[in-house]
């Protein structure tokens, strides 16, 4: 960003771009005024054990945002952020329950950063009580509540951003242009990657104590109220099915959305298939810690791949495929780009470099919501709802390959994806990355996902696997924390 300070580029951004108690707070929304650039906006933080405190800090950045209002389930996590406010003399109210925040009228938008399993809910709760939302990827942890999410949304006529914030990145955006203009030719095919160490959570004997200053039965909200039985209640949850989607639902949602992004693809593929395992190490975790899907869409597929294993096993360095460690390559006919967030190059086929796309350092996508927030211009927003559903249920219907799949050998998994050449070469990688890790692919195999046939309209799944991977589309919801069937 060179001289330009973060708060100058924020206001340069900004002018030119143009439950029983929830229920009781519902406004007419269809009335937002829109706001002026010197009328001051309320934001309240939802979540800021980790993404939401940098939220925090970028929100209140932005000229004329405020952030008058904090919620965490977590005692100490909450008073730790209130404090910083005390020590700079600025207000800002406390909350624990997220109920008693959306009846506050003094806030007029809501920023979620809470586990995966909350944000449809509190989504859809913020629309109904007449907030604006921004909600942190993945926007939901099933299909079915995601798309909930979009019809609140619409219904109470609020502004909603996902928070695939790559959307927003000038980089990225100048690539999107200069590939759609044809520079590179036609598309062959997009690979998402993420190559992102972690290690074993650890394995517990038995159910562990809940760290007293947490609000267990908030934490767990529309989840089943189960014993902690993991090392560590926060961000572990993540590889448990009740309430992440394991690195896929993570990460794999940038690549998936950059992708998409790119390619200017609006809706659904027709098929989907995904494979990997939890591989390295035996622990509480469930979901996949090597993981590849590929989204059938036409003319050009999308590969997503993540891994969290190094380069080989005692090491602590990690992959990279054509550079790139954590972005996305787009292949077409006379070359390609490589890169992501923060930019990137585009490279002829012998990988000489063509074109650089330098990014913008981040925070645009939080001054791009705000914007829009006070246009009251869906259309302005980079990552509106119904993109940010997609892309996560994609994500969704990957892990969901994987649920029903079977343990394979490769050669089979190879039969699978042999109509894919970038597919099968990724394979033969992975196999080569595993056996690096010293995996015994015959004591552990590799499970296979099967192809899934999607109708994107019903957003149902067809034919042979239908039956058995529709179950996952949704799940049951514990009272009071229910994601209504009429939003």
């Amino acid at each position: 960003m060179g001289q330009l300070s973060r708060r100058s580029f924020f206001k340069k951004t900004l002018v030119t771009t143009a439950g029983v108690g929830i229920m009781s707070t519902m406004i007419d929304s269809s009335r937002s005024p829109v706001l002026g650039a010197n009328d001051e906006i309320r934001v309240a933080v939802v979540g800021f054990h980790g993404k939401g405190a940098q939220h925090i800090r970028v929100f209140g950045e932005i000229p004329n945002v405020r952030v008058a209002a904090l919620c965490d389930v977590d005692e100490d996590v909450l008073q730790g952020q209130v404090q910083k406010f005390k020590d700079r003399g600025e207000k800002v109210a406390a909350f624990r329950d997220v109920r008693k925040l959306l009846e506050q009228k003094d806030i007029d938008a809501i920023v979620i950063a809470t586990p995966s399993h909350w944000h449809s809910l509190i989504g859809i709760w913020a629309c109904q009580a007449g907030k604006d939302v921004y909600v942190e990827k993945p926007v939901s942890l099933n299909v079915w509540e995601g798309r909930k999410l979009v019809q609140a949304a619409r219904k109470y006529k609020r502004i909603v951003q996902a928070g695939t914030q790559n959307r927003s990145d000038v980089g990225l955006r100048a690539a999107k242009k200069y590939i759609q203009e044809g520079h590179l030719g036609k598309v062959l095919w997009a690979h998402g990657l993420w190559y992102k160490r972690r290690t074993s959570i650890g394995k517990v004997p038995g159910p562990r104590h809940v760290p007293p200053q947490v609000d267990y039965d908030l934490w767990t909200g529309p989840a089943p109220l189960e014993p902690l039985r993991r090392e560590r209640l926060h961000y572990d949850w993540h590889w448990r099915w009740v309430t992440g989607g394991g690195d896929m639902g993570n990460l794999g949602v940038h690549q998936i959305d950059d992708c998409r992004f790119v390619l200017e693809y609006e809706g659904y593929p027709d098929k989907v298939m995904s494979f990997g395992g939890r591989f390295g190490y035996i622990d509480d975790g469930e979901t996949p810690n090597t993981q590849m899907a590929i989204f059938n869409y036409k003319p050009a597929p999308i590969i997503v791949e993540v891994r969290t294993l190094p380069i080989k096993k005692g090491v602590r360095a990690m992959d990279n495929y054509r550079g790139v460690r954590m972005g996305n390559i787009i292949q077409c006919e006379n070359g390609y780009f490589a890169g992501g967030r923060g930019g990137g190059w585009a490279y002829d086929n012998n990988r000489k470099k063509i074109k650089q796309f330098p990014g913008d350092g981040g925070g645009t996508h939080q001054a791009n919501f705000i914007a829009a927030v006070r246009s009251r211009n869906v259309d302005e927003l980079h990552a509106d709802v119904l993109q940010g559903h997609i892309s996560s249920a994609l994500c969704h219907m990957a892990n969901i390959s994987y649920r029903i799949g079977q343990q394979s050998p490769v050669e089979k998994i190879k039969e699978s994806v042999s109509g894919y050449q970038d597919g099968v070469e990724t394979l033969e990688k992975i196999k080569a990355h595993l056996e690096a890790n010293e995996v015994d692919l015959v004591k552990t195999p590799i499970v296979n996902g099967p192809w899934l046939e999607f109708d994107g309209k019903k957003e149902r799944f067809k034919k042979d696997w239908g039956y058995e991977a529709n179950m996952y589309l949704s799940r049951l919801y514990r009272k009071p924390f229910v994601v209504p069937e009429n939003v």
